[in-house]
C-alpha cells in the first residue's frame, strides 16, 4: 500500500527490520495473550505479532489504514477498532491486556495517563516513544528530565528502556530520536498514597512552576509548620523530591 503519512495523526511508519525484530523479541508475545496494538499503521509490528498470537486487537484512527487492514488481514485473527485511543474502552476485555504500539508522539503523554486510568486492566505496556519522553519517564530526582510525568509513572510502573531507535528507522523520518520502553504495573506499590486524587493534584501543582520552591508552589496546601512536621525542606524544588516524598506530603494532607 502506498500511503502518504498524515501529519495530523502524527504518522511515522517503522521500516527497519532489525529494530522490528528486536522489539518483538522484547515483547515476547504468547499465543494466549490478550494483545492490543495502538496505531498499527502499515503493519510493521502487526504482522509479526499475528505470527505469535491467536488474535490481535488493533486501535486505528485513520480510516484509510483501517480499510487497507480489513483487506489485508483475516477477521479470524484481528479485530480492528476505528477509534481514537483516548476514547477507547479498555474495560471491555475479560482479562488483563498487554498493550503495544508505536504511539503518535503528539498525543503520547495523554495516552500514558489514559493507561494510568486503566491500570487495573493492564498486564504490561510496550511503547515506541520520543526518546526525550522516555528520558523523562525514567529520570531520577534532581535531574533536568525529572518532572510530573516521571513521578506519576514511577508511582504506578516499573519501567525499562529496551531499544534505541534512530530516526532513519522510520518513513517519513521524524526530527527526533525514539526509544522503545516497557512499563509493568507494580504488584506491590513501593509507596501507597491514601488519596490518589490528592497525590496527583500535589504533584501537578508542585511542578506547575518548576523553578520555584515547594514553599511557593504548595502554599495553598501547606505552611512552614507542615513541612517541618514531615521533615521535608520547603526550600527544595519539586524536581528534588522523590516519589516517596510526594506520597508523604499527600498522605499528610489526606
Amino acid at each position: 500500500m502506498k500511503h502518504i503519512a498524515k501529519k495530523k495523526f502524527g504518522q511515522n511508519f517503522l521500516k527497519d527490520s532489525s529494530i522490528i525484530h528486536a522489539i518483538i523479541q522484547s515483547i515476547q508475545p504468547l499465543q494466549d495473550d490478550l494483545l492490543v496494538e495502538i496505531g498499527p499503521g502499515l503493519g510493521a509490528l502487526t504482522k509479526p505479532l499475528l505470527e505469535k498470537t491467536k488474535h490481535l486487537f488493533a486501535i486505528e484512527l485513520d480510516r484509510d489504514i483501517v480499510n487497507w487492514m480489513q483487506n489485508q488481514y483475516s477477521k479470524n485473527n484481528i479485530t480492528i477498532f476505528n477509534e481514537d485511543v483516548l476514547n477507547f474502552n479498555f474495560h471491555q476485555f475479560d482479562k488483563k491486556i498487554r498493550i503495544v504500539g508505536n504511539l503518535p508522539y503528539n498525543i503520547s503523554t495523554p495516552i500514558l495517563f489514559k493507561c494510568i486510568e486503566n491500570i487495573k486492566n493492564i498486564a504490561d505496556l510496550h511503547f515506541m516513544l520520543q526518546k526525550e519522553v522516555v528520558d523523562r519517564m525514567i529520570a531520577a530526582p534532581s535531574s533536568s528530565e525529572y518532572g510530573r510525568l516521571s513521578v506519576m509513572l514511577q508511582y504506578y510502573f516499573a519501567m525499562e528502556h529496551l531499544v534505541h531507535v534512530p530516526k532513519e528507522s522510520f518513513d517519513p523520518e521524524p526530527k527526533v530520536e525514539s526509544s522503545f520502553v516497557r512499563l509493568i504495573p507494580h504488584d506491590n506499590y513501593p509507596f501507597v498514597a491514601n488519596n490518589i486524587d490528592q497525590f496527583g493534584k500535589i504533584v501537578k501543582e508542585a511542578f506547575s512552576q518548576r523553578r520555584k520552591t515547594i514553599r511557593n508552589t504548595l502554599k495553598n496546601f501547606m505552611n512552614a509548620n507542615d513541612f517541618e512536621n514531615i521533615d521535608i525542606n520547603p526550600q527544595l524544588r519539586a524536581e528534588n523530591l522523590s516519589v516517596s516524598d510526594f506520597v508523604k506530603i499527600s498522605n499528610y494532607l489526606s
